[in-house]
């Protein structure tokens, strides 16, 4: 069984993929925050911005394997040609995420990626791994296709992760209050480092869920 906040169709708002039309997975849990108000202060990740608790999202529930693939065959356009590229988040989607599922949704032809803080081991074959390190963590996968650094933050410096074995290097700007200085920190940087590059949350910017 396994328990999701939500599942929607929407586009790629960041990344690599930024643009790209996904069918999201967001999986309830962390194991960096509870995602009550009351424990941010003693998170170790504390300016996550998105709802992963409980199971009150779209699509929301609790989930056998067969009731997922359900899912994501009725939220992908039926006239397309194209396989549903897949983007399992949440919280931390690793604290589910088995092999037994990972297989079931390449055997329907699915495309999976992942975005994980990257301290908790993941299964074998999946498509597009996705690492975005937080401070004070020690990082369990060093290797992928693409690690997303939201910067800036205290103890977790793009040149502390820049010789790991990923394909991409992507900084984003922390939102917030000074998201619009945040933003100029990471063109400055990228354009100084450019192993570096710009990632933003394109979603936000157009309003997309």
């Amino acid at each position: 069984m396994y328990t999701l906040k939500e599942i929607f169709y929407t586009i790629q708002g960041e990344g690599m993929h930024t643009g790209r039309p996904a069918i999201f997975l967001r999986f309830a849990g962390c194991n960096l925050w509870t995602g009550h108000e009351k424990h941010r202060i003693s998170a170790i990740c504390t300016f996550c911005d998105t709802d992963f608790v409980g199971t009150d999202g779209e699509n929301g529930g609790k989930y056998e394997i067969d009731g997922l693939l359900d899912i994501i065959q009725s939220l992908w356009p039926k006239t397309s040609n194209t396989k549903p590229y897949l983007v399992l988040t949440g919280g931390e989607p690793a604290m589910q995420l088995d092999q037994k599922l990972l297989d079931a949704f390449h055997s329907q032809g699915f495309i999976v990626s992942i975005e994980t803080n990257g301290t908790m081991p993941l299964p074998e074959g999946i498509d597009w791994i996705c690492v975005s390190p937080k401070s004070n963590t020690l990082l369990t996968i060093t290797e992928g296709d693409e690690l997303k650094l939201v910067y800036p933050q205290a103890d977790a410096l793009p040149e502390n992760f820049s010789h790991l074995g990923f394909k991409r290097f992507s900084l984003q700007p922390m939102d917030g209050p000074d998201v619009k200085q945040n933003i100029q920190k990471v063109i400055d940087y990228c354009k100084s480092n450019p192993q570096w590059q710009v990632s933003l949350q394109t979603h936000k910017i157009l309003g997309i869920p």
